[in-house]
């Protein structure tokens, strides 16, 4: 993965020679949060008001769902966003413009999710497939789904922004700084560790035997 040695962690440089496409990469962190949960929230309602599922059904369909974003958030990251070696250029590159740049500036606030036009068309792409692989059972699916994605969202801004809590949820800061600034082939999982533990990709020494995480 390309890397910038000496760049500010919180500058927002640009992706592309053109200003308007480089608007269209930024975005507040609130928008894309805003339109997943409420794209989530519509398709429950249209569930209880149009298709009459048992609560039982709908409540199963959208833990379910939360549980695929869990494992499709590991997924892209680890298979996608971190090429393996021998990757051509032009996929290294594509996987830099996504997701490589945000290892170079951390705490670039406008590019810590992806702007509403892209939201809209994930959320709405998404949609369709679900629709068509589950039939009338993709919506409760898709919205937990959604309120996955827009929770790791959230996740992902606050491990970023906040200070690190003397809580639990200690755990979530310290091992995203590890992904960051120590060894990112391990510890995929932003919002949760799961797949982190089926994969074996946690660290080799425990966190809460300390860790030494390097910010530079």
């Amino acid at each position: 993965m390309k890397t910038t040695q000496h760049a500010a962690p919180d500058q927002s440089p640009d992706l592309f020679k053109n200003p308007f496409l480089n608007k269209l990469t930024r975005t507040h962190i609130a928008m894309p949060i805003t339109i997943f949960f409420l794209y989530a929230g519509g398709l429950l309602f249209y569930t209880v008001d149009k298709i009459h599922l048992p609560p039982v059904i709908i409540v199963g369909l959208f833990c379910t769902g939360l549980l695929l974003f869990t494992f499709a958030e590991y997924a892209v990251h680890r298979w996608v966003y971190h090429p393996p070696e021998g990757a051509s250029q032009g996929f290294v590159d594509f996987t830099y413009k996504m997701h490589g740049i945000h290892h170079d500036y951390p705490k670039d606030k406008q590019r810590l999710a992806m702007p509403p036009w892209l939201s809209v068309l994930v959320a709405t792409t998404l949609l369709f497939l679900f629709k068509f692989l589950l039939g009338r059972y993709g919506f409760s699916l898709l919205a937990g789904f959604l309120t996955g994605y827009a929770s790791y969202l959230l996740v992902h801004y606050v491990v970023h922004m906040f200070p690190m809590p003397k809580n639990r949820l200690r755990a979530l800061w310290v091992n995203h700084a590890i992904h960051h600034y120590s060894e990112d082939e391990i510890l995929f999982g932003v919002s949760s560790p799961l797949w982190d533990y089926v994969f074996g990709t946690l660290p080799k020494k425990d966190w809460k035997e300390g860790v030494t995480v390097k910010k530079s």
